[in-house]
């Protein structure tokens, strides 16, 4: 009786181990729609949600001055919003990041992708957020040089808004496609280090 109460609570606790590999689940329309809903004016506060991957959130850091020898900024990026030097910046816009699987070294949206991007769609159709214009913001991680990532990035971007345009229909115009490389990482690494958290889409609220 004793060996058979051993079994039994020893397979209760790997099944209890085993449940945060499928406890993370992609965040829902209403998870979106809630995090990129403005509680007053666009640009004057701060909302997000995390990726799906389950891990514990983490502030995302702030952007630095890039050093001088960083690349231009390419046609994708947005121009900076900051204001000039010694000036305090303004809190982030109403943003979510989202996990988007895509392909090694492709913008092939996988079927996991299209499944996270159809509640992307839902969100930004709905009428809560009908009104808004969004930048879509591809991220990757540093593994492969700076210039490959860039590209990368923005080819997905685009993907990501080419697939919300034809699947939801939503206005072309409310939607801007930004490749930001690995710029902004989620979780800081070193260069070459891959971590899928920092292989992501982000969607700014940019306001109507």
């Amino acid at each position: 009786m004793t060996s058979m109460k051993s079994l039994l609570a020893g397979a209760a606790l790997a099944a209890s181990l085993a449940l945060p590999a499928f406890a993370a689940q992609s965040p829902s329309a209403d998870d979106i729609i809630k995090s990129l809903t403005p509680t007053g004016s666009v640009g004057s506060s701060t909302r997000g949600i995390r990726p799906s991957s389950g891990a514990a959130p983490t502030a995302a850091p702030a952007e630095s001055t890039p050093p001088a020898s960083a690349p231009t900024p390419t046609s994708h990026r947005l121009p900076a919003k900051t204001a000039s030097a010694g000036a305090q910046a303004m809190p982030a816009n109403p943003s979510a990041s989202l996990e988007v699987q895509f392909a090694t070294n492709s913008a092939d949206l996988t079927a996991s992708a299209r499944s996270t991007l159809d509640q992307l769609g839902k969100a930004l159709s709905s009428s809560d957020l009908a009104g808004y214009k969004f930048r879509i913001e591809g991220h990757t991680d540093t593994v492969g040089s700076v210039e490959q990532n860039q590209s990368l990035s923005a080819r997905r971007a685009d993907a990501v808004v080419a697939y919300l345009i034809a699947t939801f229909h939503i206005d072309p115009g409310h939607l801007q496609a930004i490749g930001m490389g690995q710029d902004g990482l989620a979780v800081a690494t070193g260069q070459q280090v891959p971590e899928q958290r920092n292989r992501r889409v982000v969607v700014v609220n940019l306001g109507a």
